[in-house]
């Protein structure tokens, strides 16, 4: 089954969970599910709350849609360990002016919206837990705020308090648990429990919920004032979290190559589960050496600042570009199959060797420009080059070398018959036609964002 933007969603690794993950996992879904009906059946929802169930509603939105690009490259960076979001900040200010209907009903919007917007490919089974943890942790909270309650004096405040720490813990327990039990090997406590400055971020998620709430009902004016706030939590608490786990290259921008293969190890775990395709191309510039021997290691800078540029305007959104080596990258192309890789490294290949590039720190102050940059390539795939994250780079590297040992300016897929075009030579996964190859160039096209 294949969603909007190419997202594909599947059950296939739900099966495949070892027996305990999967009996909680199914349990917990159940309970959601139940709850939503019960809670539905007798519920009496009042014409102001619709509206400030629509208010939050559309902040959680907005939230949502601004930070989606930090988020998605969170998300993907994941590993076993719990991925707090700030969904929380939103379902909770719900839990105190709302039903408990309307709690879930936000706390669906928020996750579809994520699918549609902010996750790349995506194992459904997954993200419905995560809701269903969400549902589960709402449920308990109301019981102990016996329905939508405002801090109003000391009590009260404890109370809402109370209900705080209440959905933190039976969120975070029934994600802990569901790694520790769905990991084939046994992972250490410390790695399954994430990093405790992540729960700090969860907490300033529940108070900036319950100052959104106060401010909605009493002073509905003063709310862009707590969003700046959520923006700036995003920012100051999760980006450099980003940043410093990522190590970005200073002089491209990229990836460095310890957090592309974090990403890489990730993206396969995930191509294993839903049964897609994975791709690794290695990129490598022709002659790199003659340029900075030319015009200095200034201009030679500003010319692998120009490939990263010319390189990322051409893979999507959920694509990751990475600075492998000095004139060296690697990129991670989840989702495509062998004839869609091809297409998209010949059109990487053939945007750098006609594009312009304008040197102006050249050793001697005259400005320069290439007409283009040759590159080599080598492209390897899962399943067919490779099951493990050694595999592939190993399969992707070989193939790299080929290229430029039979004379560079060229793409060489590992495994594959060579066949000899117009502008130097790419090649034919085996069994593919030139019509194949057409509609995976169309394919990938309808892809890009």
């Amino acid at each position: 089954m294949t969603g909007k933007s190419g997202r594909r969603i599947t059950t296939w690794g739900l099966w495949s969970l070892r027996r305990p993950a999967l009996c909680l996992v199914l349990t917990v879904d159940a309970v959601a599910v139940a709850i939503t009906v019960v809670s539905s059946l007798p519920a009496a929802i009042t014409p102001t709350q619709w509206l400030w169930f629509a208010v939050l509603t559309a902040a959680a939105v907005a939230h949502l849609e601004a930070v989606r690009t930090i988020e998605r490259r969170r998300e993907q960076a994941s590993k076993k360990a719990p991925y707090t979001n700030l969904k929380s900040l939103w379902v909770f200010a719900a839990l105190l002016v709302l039903p408990l209907p309307l709690v879930i009903g936000l706390t669906a919007v928020s996750y579809v919206y994520c699918w549609y917007r902010v996750y790349g490919p995506t194992i459904l089974f997954r993200k419905f837990y995560s809701a269903a943890t969400f549902v589960l942790a709402s449920a308990v909270a109301s019981a102990v705020l016996d329905g939508p309650l405002l801090p109003h004096d000391l009590w009260s405040l404890l109370r809402v308090a109370a209900a705080a720490g209440v959905w933190w813990l039976v969120n975070y327990a029934l994600v802990v648990v569901a790694i520790g039990w769905s990991s084939p090997e046994k992972l250490p406590i410390r790695q399954a429990l994430g990093h405790p400055g992540d729960q700090l971020v969860v907490a300033s998620a529940l108070g900036l919920g319950a100052t959104m709430a106060v401010l909605l009902v009493h002073e509905p004016w003063a709310l862009p004032a707590p969003m700046i706030a959520v923006l700036c939590v995003h920012r100051d608490l999760l980006l450099p979290q980003y940043l410093r786990a990522s190590r970005t290259d200073q002089k491209t921008g990229l990836a460095t190559p310890v957090y592309w293969a974090d990403v890489v190890t990730a993206a396969l775990d995930r191509a294993k589960l839903s049964q897609t395709g994975l791709g690794v191309l290695f990129l490598d510039v022709d002659k790199f050496k003659a340029i900075n021997d030319t015009y200095g290691h200034p201009a030679g800078d500003q010319a692998i600042r120009a490939v990263a540029d010319l390189v990322r305007a051409e893979v999507r959104s959920q694509d990751l570009v990475a600075r492998y080596g000095g004139d060296e990258l690697a990129i991670l192309l989840p989702g495509l199959e062998p004839g869609q890789l091809l297409a998209v490294a010949e059109r990487i290949r053939s945007r750098l060797a006609r594009t312009p590039v304008v040197l102006t720190a050249t050793t001697d102050g005259q400005p320069r420009t290439l007409s283009g940059v040759s590159t080599s390539m080598g492209v390897a795939s899962y399943p067919g080059d490779g099951i493990s994250v050694e595999q592939l780079l190993m399969s992707a590297d070989g193939a790299l070398l080929q290229a430029k040992q039979n004379g560079r300016n060229q793409i060489r897929v590992a495994g594959a018959v060579p066949v000899r075009g117009m502008h130097g030579m790419s090649e034919m996964p085996s069994g593919k036609s030139r019509e194949d190859q057409g509609n995976a160039v169309a394919d990938h096209s309808r892809q890009m964002p």
